[in-house]
């Protein structure tokens, strides 16, 4: 399984079978995704270490920058004002923070996944 299929459908990195996430979390009543402590069919860790997760804090700011310049982008093609932006960034960033947040750390998950791992 790939990279990008793992991401993807957010599955675990040694088997593919069992998802990361538990839950999706809301953004609205400010409820984070929750994580699977280990795969349920190869007992995979998906706590490697603590602090394990801290380097996908760059890789959400990544997307946040992408999802700025994105209604940016949109804003000056559609000229809207500046303040028009700045709300639609706001509403826009608000929105995804969930996603952000999954996504981030599926991606940092399958970035160090080595098939050698004996766990």
């Amino acid at each position: 399984m790939s990279y990008i299929n793992r991401v993807v459908k957010g599955t675990c990195p040694k088997c593919g079978q069992t998802k990361v996430f538990k839950s999706n979390g809301n953004p609205l009543i400010f409820k984070l995704p929750v994580m699977h402590n280990h795969c349920s069919k190869c007992n995979y860790s998906f706590h490697r270490e603590t602090g394990f997760y801290f380097g996908a804090m760059y890789v959400s700011y990544g997307w946040t920058v992408a999802e700025m310049v994105a209604v940016i982008v949109l804003g000056l093609i559609f000229n809207r004002s500046f303040m028009d932006m700045f709300i639609g960034i706001v509403i826009v960033l608000f929105l995804l923070s969930t996603f952000n947040y999954k996504i981030s750390r599926i991606m940092w998950l399958n970035m160090f996944f080595n098939e050698d791992d004996d766990e």
